[in-house]
């Protein structure tokens, strides 16, 4: 199924936000970003997305592109962070089909 980046947030992929018991900075950064169209996404909340493995495969691509077209929005903790959650999300999905 074909994601409209422009229109299409986490919620439309994974379903609606359901609040926790728990509240972190971790937490609340997701929920702020949950219903924003992925194009949207800053590249600090692609790499929390990544680092969490939450739409990976629909983050994943966006993210790349993000980073081949040294697109830096000023949002990431440090530089290269945004490099680092793909290349993290790349090992992940790789031991993930590896043990399958």
């Amino acid at each position: 199924m074909p994601v409209d980046n422009n229109n299409s947030s986490v919620a439309d992929l994974v379903g609606p936000w359901v609040d926790s018991d728990w509240e972190s900075s971790l937490i609340l950064r997701c929920k702020a970003a949950w219903n924003k169209p992925l194009g949207k996404l800053t590249n600090r909340e692609l790499a929390t997305f990544l680092y969490q493995g939450i739409a990976t495969n629909y983050i994943l691509p966006i993210a790349k592109n993000r980073v081949e077209n040294k697109i830096d929005d000023d949002s990431e903790i440090y530089e290269g962070e945004l490099k680092e959650a793909i290349d993290s999300a790349v090992r992940a999905t790789k031991k993930s089909s590896d043990s399958n």
